[in-house]
């Protein structure tokens, strides 16, 4: 497969990246600047992408089958902080990237797109989003040591996943668990759809490396399209 990667330098993308050449694709890393990246490995192109162009992003949409997003406004890999300032400053960003990511498929409406999204939209039962409700989204934010005004991203995030819920496009979107983070590579997780998969203490959490498989698995077998899904262990 011809996979293509957009935020590839990033926490969850860069694994992403590896796990996709680890198991035999081509894969197209995009990254804001790639001028300066010397990741040279086999497989592997890097290129320089604006996730705001609609043009320039169906310009690299021929010959690929499965385009991975996982924009962020900021590299929380390299600066994890800034990246939450810019998301709290303007979490519109997230259904913008989402709109010009559909409109560069009008033109490919053979590709699929996976955008990695957040954990806030799923339903902590039928019906009840955390989003939604201040005291459940703060209480979360505490816990995983984010500030309260990060409950703006959080909604950004659920906005583009309505802006695709409108499309007749395929795309998928990818909740993680509410706990994800660098970690081990196990390959054992499970799957679930609009609800977190939680541990046996009750936890939502996943490591980047798995997050990455369940991503690829996703790309080589398409079980969510035009649906959410997301993983936990």
């Amino acid at each position: 497969m011809h996979i293509g990667v957009i935020g590839a330098t990033g926490t969850v993308g860069s694994r992403v990246v590896t796990e996709a050449l680890q198991r035999g694709h081509r894969v197209s890393a995009f990254s804001r600047d790639a001028s300066a990246i010397t990741d040279h490995r086999e497989n592997l192109t890097w290129a320089s992408l604006d996730v705001f162009d609609a043009a320039g992003v169906a310009a690299v949409l021929p010959g690929m089958d499965v385009l991975i997003s996982g924009y962020q406004p900021g590299n929380a890999a390299q600066d994890f902080e800034d990246t939450v300032r810019r998301s709290i400053a303007d979490p519109a960003v997230y259904a913008t990237a989402a709109r010009t990511l559909l409109k560069a498929l009008e033109s490919h409406p053979r590709t699929r797109v996976i955008v990695m999204g957040g954990a806030g939209s799923l339903e902590l039962e039928p019906g009840v989003v955390r989003a939604d409700h201040d005291h459940l989204l703060h209480a979360a934010l505490d816990e995983l040591g984010l500030p309260r005004e990060y409950a703006a991203a959080v909604r950004g995030h659920r906005a583009a996943l309505d802006v695709l819920r409108a499309s007749n496009r395929l795309w998928t979107y990818f909740s993680p668990a509410e706990w994800i983070g660098p970690g081990e590579r196990t390959g054992r997780f499970r799957v679930g759809g609009d609800q977190p998969v939680l541990d046996a203490e009750g936890r939502s959490r996943i490591s980047a490396e798995d997050a990455a498989v369940a991503l690829v698995d996703e790309a080589e077998l398409p079980r969510f399209v035009q649906r959410r899904f997301t993983v936990g262990y």
